[in-house]
């Protein structure tokens, strides 16, 4: 079944709001792009029949939860914080995991998981009583789940890759007791990173033959996250054909866990120009922070996107872009602009949606960026939340 790849706005050359209107720093969630990431995943809904979470290690806007709820089956949790966060504000299937579970992790995510799923054998044996127990008394229904290490590698970074040489993350098939598999209701993988199909299709065929004889026997399969599904060029029509055949051969249900593909390409960093010091080059200091803003520049690392920049050296003026921390290292990267930046010039980066709000801190004590969306049919921003020194404060003793 063919899966028709929508008209996306191209949220890396253009922005639909106006950056003058906006105090910065701040994020800008666009609504309309969100919706247009959903209708991509509803389609691969609609085509297979398999379930999709969201995943909140990399966007936990709940503000925007309504919204994506209406085609999302629910979220995937990391900690108990996740869980009762996913419980409170998105209603719907809420399954955890982590490496590892204390006792207290184990009462709390009893009572607001719905599947719970272990990443070693030692762990489901001895907290399964006490969260079959905890979840009884509550009243739920409590399902399991096994994390597997597919020991196939498709990411390029071994920092990012689950399945790199001494992973602490799934049970590999050497160290995996079948006999244990009672009570066991799915199972679990996650080994790609910002990849496309043809990765999730070498993936399956490692897993079919390392674990054939143990998929048979679980309800559903979880694919895990790392799918780019809603990238302009994502091969949708194989996501869809590796999805469908491997639920008719198993007769399991499929779950995926995207993060980035939900909102990808759908959020902003808008910051503005303080100051332009001379170094080797000219360094244009923005109310933005690197490692308190966008951390993951750093952690993996990029050079993000500014609309209306260009490479060093392919616009009339190069400048390095920092921010106003520190920490020497506090730089985004070095652009190229039509003319020299001045303070009060607007900077806006994209594709700030994913692995941003959720990683702010506020080392330095700097500024938190508000929280904004943008709806398309009035055209208006519309201010979520902002931050003052009490947010600062209050994170410290």
């Amino acid at each position: 079944m063919s899966v028709t790849d929508l008209q996306r706005f191209d949220g890396r050359s253009h922005y639909r709001f106006d950056p003058a209107s906006i105090d910065t720093p701040a994020f800008v969630v666009d609504e309309g792009l969100l919706a247009d990431n959903l209708a991509l995943l509803g389609q691969v809904k609609e085509a297979t029949g398999c379930k999709i979470l969201l995943a909140l290690k990399c966007f936990a806007m709940h503000a925007v939860f309504p919204l994506l709820k209406r085609t999302l089956d629910g979220v995937c949790c990391s900690s108990p914080h996740e869980a009762r966060l996913g419980r409170e504000e998105f209603g719907r299937e809420v399954h955890s995991f982590a490496a590892a579970y204390s006792e207290d992790d184990i009462r709390e995510l009893a009572t607001t998981s719905d599947h719970l799923v272990f990443n070693s054998l030692n762990q489901w044996q001895r907290f399964r009583p006490l969260a079959e127990a905890t979840a009884a008394q509550a009243g739920r229904r409590l399902e399991f789940g096994l994390r597997i290490n597919p020991e196939h590698s498709e990411g390029a970074t071994p920092i990012y890759d689950p399945c790199a040489p001494g992973s602490r993350l799934g049970i590999r098939r050497a160290d995996f007791h079948p006999e244990l598999l009672a009570g066991i209701s799915g199972l679990h993988w996650h080994n790609l990173c910002e990849q496309d199909a043809d990765c999730l299709q070498r993936t399956v065929a490692a897993v079919e033959a390392a674990w054939g004889d143990v998929l048979g026997q679980v309800q559903y399969v979880n694919f895990g996250g790392g799918h780019h599904i809603t990238r302009p060029g994502y091969n949708l029509d194989l996501l869809v054909e590796v999805i469908a055949q491997f639920q008719e051969k198993w007769q399991v249900q499929v779950y995926l866990e995207p993060g980035e593909a939900v909102a990808l390409n759908s959020g902003y960093l808008v910051a503005s120009v303080l100051d332009v010091v001379a170094a080797d080059m000219p360094v244009a200091i923005i109310d933005g922070s690197v490692p308190a803003h966008m951390p993951d520049v750093l952690e993996m690392p990029y050079r993000p996107h500014i609309v209306g920049a260009g490479e060093p050296g392919e616009k009339n003026w190069t400048c390095r872009i920092g921010g106003l921390s520190c920490l020497a290292g506090d730089v985004a990267g070095e652009y190229s602009f039509d003319r020299p930046l001045i303070p009060g010039d607007t900077l806006v980066f994209t594709d700030m949606a994913i692995y941003t709000m959720v990683k702010t801190n506020t080392f330095n004590g700097v500024q938190l960026p508000a929280i904004m969306t943008y709806q398309p049919e009035s055209g208006n921003c519309t201010l979520v939340r902002s931050f003052g020194y009490q947010d600062f404060k209050n994170r410290l003793s």
